[in-house]
């Protein structure tokens, strides 16, 4: 049986890589000139979340980082430190350190200073805070009250039960208050009748609460959402309990109560909002400035109108006074003789003398208090520019639901519905070879059943998939890292972040991305006096981008630096021994000299490159994705790397073909069209070339099964099936075929870790009948082609 609590600590740690996903962006609008209250409150929750979180589970070294980073984003947040450009990169660092905290946490491995001094020293120098020292406190449980006084014996037998020593509460709880709703021998303050303090009541806010279910259910308590209002301010609570049924019709799970509220505060709207952030959605709540006119005559806090559907009602249940609960912070001391109305609300400061409340004076006809409007009637408050806003902002959220599943179990999946795409393969080939009509219900059945299993497929690929914007907030970390290196000052720009692309493309991406971006910032970069000297903008640009096209994803990795140096990568090519001296090389050969093994154009080692190993290595992890990796550069502007990958290292649509007795499958992304050969297309070129003549343009001619050693060139390829191949780079070539039999969905089954790297062949499948097919790489069989389509024999008889 699984531990609930490694259950619940997983998840954590999953949520964790959510809010520093969230922090991430945060950082990054703040980088970008966003710095608006509620980005710079973005920050604050995920790192307060974290902390949270972390202190639940002990992990100390987590809660004592995050406590400090938090502090600093308070800093900010109240308006006390305006971040600057550096501020804002020490913040990135705190929140890469604090990424590292948590998994170190999630593995439980080790945590050194080491991994933390530098960074917090950084941030006390730059806000200029101390590290807190947190008090000591005892912990002693508190009580629960279980005296119904008036209710009379519920049948429950707690007589025989001690009696429970209560600590005193803040505030007090509704069974300590009197019938008139003040705990008894308390005193009311006149606040109308004081003119300083009405004129203290300026700033503020009317509050209305009322809790749902889910909030009770969920382990919240408004007891302490009012202690955390009262820190902001002097709070006054109004709790209506005219919709509590009689004992016997009580519900346990509905709650009955609500709330009227009023805050006297400068703290902003935001302030008083995060107190409630961890109950959103469930509760009905308002909050409504405190206006001049507000104050005028006295501070009456209305009842909170609240639909009865909200809450259910016993029968004969009828609306009474409701009871009047205080929270008060510094309220000024008060003569024992002044008596509030009845509709004023009662302030009672800490330690105020006790006194008999006197009798409920009604209000003065000459100066009525009008009610507040009802919750749904926001419209029509004194701001009405305002209230759809803030309406639709208090209406209850439903999140989305979703279920976090092990990857082994999605991996499962995965390979039963490849099984099932081979299985109905082969019923598609047994139906066929039976000889069965088109129209029979036989085949209208499997036609069906090849619906629903591509349908299945397309649905698990989903959940594979995800966002490519966690690999390219990873790319920010290796940025800033690598330009502080080398002394540069670089910005990352990333696009199409929620491109969704396989979980293990993602995962074997990184290492290669990572080395690309570090060779963009030291090598494709000039330094800042270079980029000055030529009128450039100081800081360096790099950027990152991600689109689907024609079913694969295309990754670009591109810089505006200076651009490939191709007569200085030629010459260390030719130093190196890599080319011969009088080979003519186009400026795309000489790009592709960047993938050799041992390459480097560096003068001298530094801790980014120089030693020659790298894009080799990028080159190989590209291509074991089964993708490419092409260059383009401008001198002067710039370079890019263009990433070409699958969407899925699972599935694939294909054309099956035959050449010279061999089954093959061409990926059907790759064909623009197929046709037949007449003996107009056809032109020879040179001796051993032949090229086809395809609407007023000339594309190569390439024979398959030459090209793959299956037999020699064909004497004629009059009446030749071809396969149009286009290329990313907009170049297309003509793929000779002896047939094509048929069009399906086929299981990729990887040839790598048996054989290694086959030039020209992507995969390996299982068709329907059993016989194991190859899958072809295209553009590589095409780039690594000889083009050879007549025999070299025949030219040399010919030439005899």
């Amino acid at each position: 049986m699984s531990d609930p609590m490694a259950e619940i600590r997983a998840s954590f740690f999953i949520e964790c890589e959510e809010l520093l996903e969230s922090l991430q962006d945060g950082l990054q609008m703040m980088d970008d000139g966003e710095s608006d209250s509620e980005t710079i409150n973005i920050v604050f929750r995920a790192v307060h979340s974290i902390k949270g979180g972390a202190g639940a589970f002990g992990l100390n070294d987590l809660v004592h980082f995050a406590h400090r980073f938090e502090t600093a984003m308070d800093e900010v947040r109240t308006g006390r430190f305006v971040p600057d450009g550096e501020a804002i990169k020490i913040f990135f660092a705190c929140a890469d350190v604090l990424g590292d905290l948590v998994r170190a946490s999630r593995d439980e491995t080790p945590i050194l200073d080491e991994m933390t001094a530098p960074v917090l020293d950084s941030l006390e120098r730059l806000v200029g805070m101390e590290e807190e020292v947190e008090e000591e406190v005892e912990f002693v449980p508190a009580g629960i009250a279980l005296d119904l006084g008036g209710l009379g014996d519920l049948g429950g037998g707690m007589g025989d039960l001690p009696p429970l020593d209560l600590p005193a509460l803040d505030m007090p709880s509704p069974d300590l208050l009197s019938a008139d709703g003040l705990p008894e021998g308390s005193e009311t303050p006149d606040v109308a009748g004081d003119n300083d303090a009405q004129a203290a009541l300026g700033k503020g806010f009317k509050i209305h609460f009322l809790p749902e279910p889910a909030l009770f259910i969920s382990g919240n308590e408004p007891l302490y959402l009012f202690r955390a209002l009262r820190d902001l301010g002097d709070l006054t609570v109004r709790c209506d309990t005219s919709r509590l049924p009689a004992a016997e019709a009580l519900a346990a799970e509905t709650g009955y109560l609500s709330w009227s509220l009023v805050l006297l505060t400068e703290e902003p709207e935001t302030a008083v909002r995060d107190v409630f952030e961890f109950v959103d959605g469930l509760c009905v709540l308002t909050i409504e400035p405190i206006t001049n006119a507000a104050l005028d005559g006295s501070m009456a806090l209305p009842d909170l109108d609240v639909p009865s559907a909200q809450i259910p009602l016993a029968p004969g249940d009828s609306a009474e006074t409701a009871p009047v609960e205080t929270i008060a912070a510094e309220a000024p001391p008060s003569s024992p003789a002044q008596a509030a109305p009845a509709a004023l609300p009662d302030r009672l400061a800490p330690g105020a003398a006790a006194a008999p409340i006197p009798a409920p004076i009604p209000a003065p006809a000459a100066a009525p208090v009008a009610p507040p409007a009802p919750i749904e009637s926001a419209a029509e408050s004194t701001e009405p520019s305002d209230a759809p806003s803030r309406e639709a902002k208090n209406a209850p959220t439903q999140p989305r639901a979703t279920v976090r599943v092990d990857l082994e179990r999605v991996d499962r999946l995965v390979n039963l519905v490849g099984e099932l795409v081979i299985n109905q393969a082969m019923l598609s080939q047994s139906v066929t070879e039976a000889g069965l009509p088109a129209n029979s219900a036989v085949s209208t059945g499997l036609e069906e059943f090849l619906q629903l299993t591509r349908d299945i497929q397309e649905s698990v690929m989903m959940i594979r998939a995800q966002p490519i914007k966690s690999l390219f907030q990873r790319m920010g970390r290796i940025v800033r890292e690598a330009s502080a290196a080398v002394n540069k000052d670089v910005r990352l720009h990333t696009d199409g972040e929620n491109t969704e692309v396989d979980k293990t493309v993602i995962e074997r991406l990184a290492d290669p991305l990572t080395h690309m971006i570090r060779n963009a910032v030291d090598h494709g970069l000039e330094t800042t006096e270079k980029r000055v000297a030529s009128g450039k903008p100081r800081n360096g640009h790099v950027t990152l981008t991600a689109q689907h096209r024609s079913g694969r994803i295309v990754i670009d990795v591109s810089d505006d630096g200076g651009g490939i140096n191709r007569p200085r990568v030629l010459e260390k090519a030719i130093e190196k021994g890599l080319v011969s001296p009088e080979a003519q090389l186009s400026d795309g050969e000489i790009d592709n000299l960047l993938f050799l093994p041992g390459f480097s154009t560096a003068a001298e080692v530094s801790a980014l490159s120089g030693r020659g190993v790298g894009m080799d290595v990028v080159k190989s992890s590209i291509q074991s994705l089964g993708g490419r990796i092409a260059i383009t550069s401008v001198e002067g502007k710039g370079t890019t790397f263009s990433i070409s990958l699958p969407l899925t290292l699972a599935v694939l649509d294909g054309m099956v073909v035959r050449v010279a007795g061999e089954t093959l499958v061409v990926p059907l992304n790759a064909i623009l069209e197929t046709l037949t050969l007449t003996d107009d297309d056809i032109k020879q070129l040179g001796p051993e070339t032949h090229v086809v003549q395809l609407r007023g343009g000339f594309v190569p001619l390439l024979d398959l099964g030459a090209e793959l050693g299956y037999r020699t060139p064909e004497q004629s390829y009059v009446g030749g099936i071809v396969l149009l191949i286009g290329q990313e780079d907009g170049h297309r070539a003509a793929l000779v075929v002896d047939a094509i039999e048929d069009q399906r969905q086929v299981v990729i089954k990887g040839l790598e870790g048996s054989y290694g790297r086959v030039p020209g062949i992507a995969a390996a499948t299982i068709l329907g009948d059993g016989q194991i097919a190859l899958i072809l790489d295209p553009m590589d069989l095409i780039s690594q082609a000889s083009g050879r389509t007549k025999d070299r024999s025949l030219s040399l008889s010919h030439a005899g």
